[in-house]
């Protein structure tokens, strides 16, 4: 085989909703490619893909694999990711690197949910797409239908390349529209027969030729000059502008599979090479200088300076860590030092290799463009640039979803909290979509992800790697305390012991602030009534009581103290004996300024299909949420409501629930409002009892 260039590679990224069958097809790439000697399935946990257990046990991806293979002396780098919509963020690192896309959609299902997310991450990034309509020799299967939805979903730029032969178990090959010809499909072998199209298709493949022919028009003036003057073009015509138009996002094509028995797959590796863009032909990658932070930029060549992209953090528990990445320019070569730009640091590469699946391949050279790994980096995380020390560049790293559902942990053993957090660490260095806090107020460690599945899945790694076993809770709510009245208190602590004595004297007026203001503190005093040095000591009290709220226990938010007047004693005052004055002014205040509870609100979205927004209406309704609007983008519903926090820790699972797991949801902390008092009184009531168990 020739020496491998950068024109000669492809980089893919493979997307779809769960199910749609990416790793199937995938796998039907490898065996076709000589790649593997037997086609896995999915049901039987053997496929190259998902070689994780926790993927083999749940028979779907939960993360982005590499992989790759040779046609036509072209190297596809392909990424096979997730279709649960729990795991976004290895979608987006996927995307982050790839320079196309192959959107697949079943012929049974349609545009999905998923769908539509994956679309506006690939619209995000520019990058050229195509859809492959799957399961076409299956029940049920409708391609004239999912045509008609991709084409009301993502506009008239959807243009078939093929049509299908058949349909469900008669499913037997594709009419070329490119070439006006029909192939027909050798008995699951990927083979195909060159043959004419059959006669009752003759009309409608003549009709989608004509739409094929205006498609390729997007891509040169040209092209369209002579199809408005003569009505045809010719084959290499069609195929040069239409080349053209993909890669600059202008068409959108689809062609046809039927994966598992290998039918189109042959058709659609060739497609691949043709006319998906390689990075040579993409936009120079873009960054900036870390001495100046000005813009700058890498083109894909040889002889420019070093860069490479780390887009993912894996532990194998023979190598250690390895680090996944692109190289953008230049060429990574077995020992090599290269410069850590986020870091600011030396990082030293002994052989570079490449991934495919869960298996390497060592590698004389990554070239630019091309995807790799190294192993046992130091410092080195996910979103980190690896560059030439002397011309460095930071790179554009991948915006990733925020977490939407968090989790309290308990370990199970006792005295496991320091592997838990060292545990901890290394899944969040492989899982940027992650986030782990200490909440001191709760006095829990919280987890948050991107839904109840990412969760599971990624305690069941901590588990399996780093022998660390933990229990799921529901986290506390941060509920809070706030007064509604203005009042006025006197506190006064007077205590006369041997020798000096304590004196602390203090009027205070507290009044409500608007939500969010937090606390304010004001110094009214006059003629000095408390000396200056004892101010600060009656703020200090007051903000250590705030603290506890007297309800409940919650913190006092949103609320101002001024202290007017006072007296002191010249010998026994003192900074402890005006703290302790302030406090007293607090309990006794607080009281009386008509104290109420606050729970956090959360502002949601959720996305699913038609038919379940009417449930999902009614379900927030029954949350106590308040419906502010709802969006349409083709067959998705937006629902924008605000939801109390309370009423949305279990909402992953309800939602999958009502859609099957067809819905999909982001939310972020809103503000904070009045709880309802009938339900305030059962948060109070069970809050002072966990209180009392503590003191006892």
């Amino acid at each position: 085989m020739k020496a491998l260039t950068t024109q000669d590679i492809r980089n893919v990224a493979v997307l779809s909703h769960m199910g749609a069958g990416k790793t199937s097809l995938v796998e039907s790439l490898l065996f076709l490619t000589g790649v593997t000697s037997r086609l896995g399935r999915v049901e039987d946990g053997n496929t190259l893909s998902d070689s994780d257990p926790e993927e083999v046990r749940r028979h779907s991806s939960i993360a982005a694999t590499p992989l790759y293979f040779y046609w036509r002396e072209h190297k596809l780098n392909l990424l096979d990711t997730p279709g649960f919509l729990d795991f976004m963020g290895e979608v987006k690192s996927a995307i982050r690197v790839a320079d196309a896309a192959l959107l697949l959609v079943s012929s049974i299902a349609g545009v999905e949910v998923g769908t539509e997310l994956y679309w506006r991450a690939l619209e995000e990034r520019g990058i050229p797409r195509a859809f492959l309509v799957t399961k076409l020799d299956k029940e049920n299967a409708v391609f004239a239908g999912t045509l008609q939805q991709l084409e009301e979903n993502f506009g008239k730029s959807v243009t078939p390349m093929q049509l299908p032969i058949g349909k469900e178990a008669g499913f037997k090959g594709v009419v070329d529209l490119l070439r006006m010809k029909a192939l027909l499909f050798q008995d699951g072998s990927g083979k195909v027969e060159e043959g004419e199209i059959p006669a009752e298709m003759a009309e409608e493949a003549a009709a989608y030729r004509e739409r094929l022919m205006e498609a390729a028009t997007e891509g040169e003036d040209a092209l369209l000059e002579k199809y408005l003057e003569e009505g045809e073009l010719t084959r290499e015509e069609v195929q040069r502008g239409l080349g053209a138009a993909i890669k600059a996002g202008k068409v959108f094509p689809v062609l046809i599979t039927a994966a598992v028995h290998n039918l189109g797959c042959v058709p659609l590796l060739d497609f691949l090479v043709d006319f998906f863009p390689n990075p040579a032909e993409v936009d120079p990658v873009l960054g900036s200088n870390p001495k100046n932070g000005e813009p700058a930029s890498r083109l894909p060549l040889m002889n420019q300076p070093f860069s490479a992209f780390i887009w993912k953090t894996m532990t194998d528990p023979y190598v250690g860590k390895i680090s996944l990445l692109r190289v953008y320019s230049g060429a990574l070569r077995p020992d090599s030092r290269v410069w850590n730009a986020n870091r600011e640091m030396e990082e030293k590469v002994a052989t570079p290799f490449f991934q495919r699946g869960k298996g390497q391949e060592n590698a004389t050279e990554i070239i630019a463009g091309d995807l790799g790994a190294v192993s046992k980096l130091s410092e080195t995380k996910t979103g980190d640039t690896l560059t030439d020390r002397e011309h460095p560049i930071l790179l554009v790293p991948t915006v990733f979803p925020k977490p939407v559902i968090s989790v309290a942990l308990l370990p199970k053993s006792k005295g496991d909290e320091d592997k838990i957090s060292t545990a901890l660490a290394r899944m969040m260095e492989e899982d940027p979509t992650l986030a782990v806090r200490r909440d001191a107020e709760i006095g829990q460690t919280i987890l948050s992800g991107l839904g109840q599945a990412h969760l599971e899945a990624t305690l069941e790694r901590m588990k399996r790697k780093f022998a660390v076993d933990v229990e799921m809770q529901e986290p506390r709510v941060p509920y809070r305390e706030t007064i509604r009245v203005k009042v006025n208190a006197e506190g006064k602590h007077k205590k006369q012991t041997g020798g000096h004595g304590q004196f602390g004297h203090c009027y205070i007026e507290f009044s409500p602030l608007e939500r969010g203001k937090g606390f304010e503190f004001e110094n009214r005093t006059v003629g000095g009534s408390i000396p200056k040095q004892y101010i600060p000591a009656v703020e200090k009290g007051l903000r250590e009581a705030l603290v506890r709220g007297l309800l409940a226990g919650f913190p006092m938010v949103d609320f101002k103290a001024a202290v007017y007047d006072g007296s002191f004693h010249p010998v026994d005052s003192s900074e402890m004996a005006f703290k302790i004055a302030a406090s007293l002014a607090y309990k006794k205040g607080i009281v009386e300024a008509k104290p109420v509870l606050l729970e956090p609100i959360m502002q949601v979205e959720v996305l699913v299909g038609e038919a379940y927004m009417g449930e999902i209406i009614s379900d927030l309704n029954s949350k106590r949420g308040r419906i502010l609007g709802m969006d349409s983008t083709g067959h998705t519903q937006v629902i924008k409501a605000l939801v109390p926090m309370a009423e949305m820790l279990t909402y992953a699972n309800d939602l999958t629930s009502i859609t099957q797991g067809r819905g999909y949801y982001k939310m972020e902390f809103s503000s904070y409002e009045e709880v309802p008092s009938q339900i305030a009184e059962g948060i109070i009531e069970g809050a002072n009892a966990e209180r009392e168990q503590e003191k006892e």
